[in-house]
């Protein structure tokens, strides 16, 4: 083979190579990443392919998420791959609405807080005194855990065995439902021509009290519930009681005689 011939026949291996696939003495451009990858997503949410869905949002798979939790689940537990085989996608369709299964965790937390605000504030609202408010939201509480709440169970159970992020988010969310109940019992004690001392740490014992005994009354059988709502409403209005009483001695002129 002559000199140029091999040159050419190496010139064009390399052409071959870096450029594409010769078929039928035409050549065919490979794809390069960008399009590959586009072609792989794409094909991730073909409604052709057997099984899988053709658009999905991110209520879609937090609700695919609280379908798998159980008592026995929690969401730190959850897989990739289990929530996007339930919500009938590929799994790299997951990352076109959430980061990580962490992001995913923590949007359900939120999701959960909002919730549970919604109906205890609902149930204080309806309430027409100190005594059946402080009553109602604890049965509202209580009727939520034991109407199977998946989203309830997430905010009791992720604050103790969730990761360092599941239990930030948890926290928040407490904090959320503590400044919510402080405006109510300043407004309630108001009413009743009554002070709270620190009205903030008052909230803040209740909620994190209610949210301890929540989390243990899930592993109790359903006949304990009457003498736990009784036992945590005394103990609410026992917190309020002396949250008052330390305000009337505080602002008392014979205080320390």
């Amino acid at each position: 083979m002559s000199g140029s011939i091999r040159t050419h026949a190496r010139l064009s291996i390399r052409v071959y190579i870096k450029y594409g696939v010769m078929i039928a003495g035409t050549l065919t451009p490979m794809p390069d990443a960008v399009t590959q990858n586009r072609i792989s997503t794409d094909s991730d949410s073909d409604p052709a392919l057997p099984g899988r869905r053709a658009t999905i949002s991110r209520d879609d798979l937090l609700a695919a998420a609280l379908r798998l939790l159980g008592p026995h689940r929690s969401v730190s537990s959850l897989s990739l791959r289990e929530v996007t085989r339930e919500a009938g996608i590929a799994p790299n369709s997951f990352y076109r609405q959430f980061r990580d299964m962490d992001e995913l965790a923590v949007a359900l937390i939120d999701l959960a807080g909002r919730s549970l605000r919604k109906i205890v504030g609902a149930a204080r609202h309806r309430a027409a005194t100190d005594r059946s408010i402080v009553r109602g939201s604890v049965e509202a509480f209580m009727q939520q855990l034991r109407d199977d709440d998946k989203l309830l169970h997430v905010l009791l159970r992720e604050g103790t065995v969730g990761s360092d992020a599941f239990k930030q988010a948890v926290d928040r969310e407490l904090t959320f439902f503590e400044e919510e109940l402080r405006i109510d019992l300043v407004r309630l004690a108001a009413a009743d021509n009554a002070v709270l001392h620190e009205p903030a740490l008052v909230a803040r014992a209740i909620t994190r009290l209610v949210f301890a005994i929540g989390a243990t009354a899930m592993d109790l059988p359903t006949e304990r519930d009457a003498e736990l709502i009784r036992q945590l409403t005394e103990m609410v209005r026992m917190i309020i009681a002396g949250s008052r009483a330390v305000a009337r001695d505080t602002r008392s002129p014979a205080r320390g005689k």
